[in-house]
């Protein structure tokens, strides 16, 4: 091939017409090789069955299924737990695939031939489109096949009924075990969350009796109940003011009264005497309330008495034994004295009974503020309580809640109401074998001659240096053409209709003959 000018579509054509045999023979050649190689290599049967997935038979609106993993996830997940070395050895002993040959080999040999894939469906792509865009998550397969390659054709069905139902069997229990794992799980926590709420119900109690009538809730009927104890403090203590005025008042009048009345009476009436003797004893128990014996009011007061009884004795003395009583009854005092006096012990006993009140009603009212002075301490340590309470609460109905939902999905996993996986199609028994496809060796082989064929021919066009067109020359000499002439010699095609140089040795002399010449 003459290097440095550009190739179009004619010289190409004129390489694969020069190289068409290159091409071919290796085509032709190389698929029949592959064909007949494949026979060499053993035959490989594959066993397929089908597993149809069920969706759950309850609404999801009632109940919500427990295992919520990914389907396809799943199936992996069963997959290695039945490939596992303990749960392959009972099912190799009990086909007899152990005998003469090492247990991890055989084991190997099933994990590299068992092949599971979804049923993928035009629907199928739909809905899980549909479905990731919405939530993101997981696939609608609705089955999936399970494939096994052997040597036998019956090994490989007998292998493939066995796995398919291992995991039929790995399904059941994994669902079965996961919502009775999450039922028990949820039952510790309830159990958690009731005692944490008792404890919290507990602690509350026992600050709503220590505060009583002191929680938030009771600050404004403590602030109202304080207005009307004060009003009524204020109301009692007028009273005792009133009582107290009243009694200074009846007492005046009394002191006037007697004043008058002992005026009109002789001081040798006995009647006075007693009288006078009854006053001095009262005041002496007055005087002897307020202060000692060594007071000189005191002792005014007692020798007062000493002499009044000392008339008395006399008169007594004196006077005839026969006196009658309606004599001492007509000297008696007079009924306004009496009435004065009932007046003013009835004043002494209202003013004491105010007095009692007033005290009653200064110790709630003392009682009432000290709870509102608290009421901010009390209220911050009420709310830490009550929220944590709150908490608790939400906390353990909200596990209740699940609890329940988690038997109720427990039970339809029992009652195999949920998702289901059912044997289709059993394992079939493979009447060709699946390795080596031959066609596909066929194939492959002139896909392979093609190639080889091709990379001959640029080869050979790579090395050929032989001008054959016009271009050839310009290119080669890097010269252009001056003048063209026809050919005028023998013609020596090599099949593509291009003159070539020839060269005649006869006679010892060279001949040119070209269709072009230079000048």
């Amino acid at each position: 091939m003459i290097e440095n000018r550009e190739l179009n579509v004619d010289d190409y054509l004129a390489m694969f017409r020069r190289r068409l045999w290159v091409i071919l023979i290796p085509a032709l050649l190389t698929p029949l090789v592959a064909f007949l190689f494949s026979y060499a290599l053993p035959a490989k049967y594959t066993s397929q069955a089908l597993i149809l997935v069920e969706g759950q038979k309850v609404p999801e609106g009632y109940v919500q299924p427990v295992v919520t993993e990914d389907l396809t996830q799943r199936i992996a997940t069963m997959e290695q737990q039945v490939l596992s070395r303990d749960r392959l050895q009972p099912m190799i002993e009990r086909v007899g695939l152990a005998k003469g040959a090492n247990l991890d080999d055989v084991v190997d040999e099933i994990r590299q031939n068992i092949n599971i894939e979804p049923v993928i469906t035009d629907l199928n792509q739909v809905t899980t489109g549909t479905r990731r865009k919405k939530s993101g998550q997981g696939s609608n397969v609705p089955g999936f096949y399970v494939n096994f390659t052997a040597s036998n054709p019956r090994q490989a069905q007998q292998l493939c009924n066995e796995l398919t139902s291992m995991l039929l069997q790995e399904n059941l229990r994994s669902r079965t075990q996961v919502a009775q794992s999450t039922t028990e799980f949820l039952s510790h926590q309830v159990e958690e969350a009731k005692r944490n709420l008792d404890e919290q119900d507990s602690k509350l109690a026992t600050f709503k009796r220590q505060y009583l009538g002191q929680l938030p809730g009771d600050a404004d009927n403590n602030a109202k109940l304080l207005m009307a104890l004060n009003t009524q403090l204020d109301a009692t203590t007028q009273a005792i003011n009133r009582a107290q005025q009243d009694k200074a008042y009846t007492e005046s009048l009394l002191a006037q009264q007697l004043a008058a009345w002992n005026s009109s009476q002789t001081s040798s009436n006995p009647v006075a005497l007693e009288r006078q003797l009854s006053d001095l004893q009262s005041q002496l128990l007055q005087l002897q309330a307020r202060y000692t014996e060594d007071h000189p009011d005191v002792i005014k007061t007692k020798a007062d008495i000493a002499e009044v009884k000392k008339k008395l004795a006399e008169i007594n003395d004196a006077s005839a034994k026969g006196t009658s009583a309606e004599a001492k009854a007509s000297a008696s005092e007079p009924p306004e004295i009496r009435q004065l006096r009932l007046q003013v012990h009835q004043f002494e006993d209202v003013a004491t009974q105010a007095g009692r009140e007033q005290k009653r009603l200064q110790d709630q009212i003392k009682l009432y503020q000290g709870r509102l002075a608290l009421s901010p301490d009390v209220e911050e340590q009420y709310k830490l309580l009550t929220r944590d309470y709150d908490t608790a609460q939400k906390f353990y109905q909200e596990l209740l809640a699940k609890k329940s939902a988690s038997e109720m999905a427990t039970d339809m996993e029992n009652r195999q109401q949920g998702e289901q996986m059912r044997l289709l199609n059993m394992a079939n028994l493979p009447e060709s074998p699946s390795f080596p496809n031959r066609p596909l060796f066929a194939g492959g082989g002139l896909a392979g001659g093609l190639v080889l064929g091709i990379g001959l021919a640029l080869w050979l066009e790579l090395r050929d240096k032989a001008i054959r067109t016009e271009q050839d020359v310009e290119a080669a000499l890097e010269m252009p053409i001056l003048v063209s002439m026809p050919w005028v010699g023998a013609v020596d095609a090599n099949g593509n209709g291009n003159r070539i140089w020839n060269r005649n040795n006869a006679g010892g002399a060279d001949t040119q003959e070209k269709e072009t010449v230079e000048v």
